[in-house]
């Protein structure tokens, strides 16, 4: 019998100073059983990071036809595509090929570092994808802050992100390592 996925709750509230969204969203995370808290909260920090309305979770590792995250437009056209980890550069192209604009969140280090030198040249022609590196130490605490029932915060100041429950507080360190010629949020 096949595992089922395990349902997080969490309560985010984000103050984005940079694009003065403030607002509080209700999550329901469905977490795959192959996926880890930290992989799960990298999903949570990127919606936090492209917070809108219509922003919604995709099947993620469920699916190859959907992202980790995307936002569509009232015709249903893919607006924004979000992948977190370390896609392969076909479904990176895929999604360039289907979205106005990519986000791709690695994270793991070295791991990710190697990844992206085997694929970077590959994807030098995909001019709406945009590459952000999370530090291991960032995504190994937002690992810890996993819960089935979550309260989170998230604060946005001059790309200076924290995010954080009632008892601990996360620095992201996030390096930009490849930017869209049309860039958005």
């Amino acid at each position: 019998m096949a595992l089922k996925a395990t349902i997080f709750k969490a309560g985010l509230q984000i103050a984005d100073m940079d694009r003065n969204y403030y607002r509080e969203h209700a999550l329901t995370i469905a977490r795959h059983p192959s996926e880890t808290d930290e992989r799960m909260m990298m999903r949570v920090l990127a919606f936090a990071l492209h917070a809108s309305d219509a922003l919604a979770f995709g099947k993620g590792l469920s699916s190859e036809d959907e992202p980790d995250l995307w936002r569509k437009d009232l015709t249903g056209a893919i607006e924004l595509w979000i992948d977190v980890g370390q896609p392969d550069e076909k479904r990176i192209r895929r999604a360039c090929g289907r979205a106005r604009a990519v986000f791709v969140y690695s994270y793991g280090g070295q791991g990710a570092a190697i990844w992206w030198d085997q694929i970077r040249s590959k994807l030098a022609r995909s001019g709406n994808l945009s590459v952000v590196s999370v530090a291991p130490s960032a995504s190994q605490a937002l690992a810890k802050l996993a819960r089935r029932t979550m309260q989170l915060h998230c604060t946005i100041q001059e790309q200076q992100i924290w995010l954080g429950d009632s008892e601990d507080r996360v620095q992201v360190e996030a390096a930009t390592i490849r930017t869209s010629t049309s860039a958005e949020r």
